[in-house]
């Protein structure tokens, strides 16, 4: 019987890794740059890094979708960092929907902020509005 793997994206240099289920949780570097793949770091996306991570990551991914202007979104986004600090199994990024419109166009986001839960490049859930840390956390482990 051989080991079920996942595809994780490396936040450093983009490159798509396959890593084994059971080394998940082994803090896995990349193959190509060496750096850290599970940071508990968010990481920012642009136009040409969003596709990649939401569609090629097999790990739960959390993107925050925010915009400058919203008061909302600079309130949460402490507490969004908080929260990836403390789920280093999951990816947390986030894209900056008034600067990146046409990448974030097609997850049809119709409030600010949005969380968004993608594994295995599909959306399986979301969550529109400021939440407090502790509230990101919970959220995140309901969709384990």
């Amino acid at each position: 019987m051989s080991e079920k793997n996942a595809h994780v994206v490396c936040p450093h240099c983009q490159a798509t890794n396959r890593v084994p289920d059971s080394k998940l949780s082994a803090a896995p570097n990349c193959g190509k740059c060496a750096k850290p793949l599970l940071t508990a770091t968010l990481h920012e996306l642009n136009a040409q890094t969003v596709s990649k991570v939401i569609q090629k990551n097999e790990v739960l991914t959390i993107v925050d979708f925010w915009a400058s202007w919203c008061q909302p979104c600079l309130m949460m986004a402490p507490e969004f960092k908080i929260a990836a600090s403390q789920l280093p199994q999951v990816v947390f990024a986030k894209i900056q929907t008034d600067k990146y419109e046409q990448a974030a166009a097609p997850y049809n986001i119709r409030s600010l902020p949005t969380m968004v839960a993608f594994k295995n490049g599909k959306e399986i859930a979301r969550q529109s509005g400021a939440l407090p840390s502790h509230q990101i956390v919970q959220w995140v482990q309901s969709l384990k």
